[in-house]
């Protein structure tokens, strides 16, 4: 388990998704979020340019809140925190 601080948010865990294409970047977010408790705040990298769009649409259909996103050449990295 990573508790990296970010500007005051506390990473519980982290995901890298690298390598993987539609749908299993989603799949695999999913299956961590699933593991989390309310209030907990994850990491994902991904570098499947369909995952942008993917994990925001996502965020909004599980009331997860993306905290952060950023992209770093080819990498989209996500900080999610998990509302329900």
């Amino acid at each position: 388990m990573s508790h990296e601080e970010n500007e005051g948010i506390t990473i519980d865990e982290e995901l890298d998704t690298r390598g993987l294409f539609c749908p299993e970047p989603l799949f695999e977010v999913r299956n961590l979020s699933e593991t989390l408790n309310v209030g907990q705040c994850f990491k994902v990298i991904a570098d499947d340019p369909a995952a942008e769009e993917d994990l925001k649409r996502w965020a909004k259909r599980t009331d997860t809140k993306v905290v952060e996103f950023n992209k770093d050449g080819d990498d989209l990295i996500f900080v999610f925190k998990k509302l329900k």
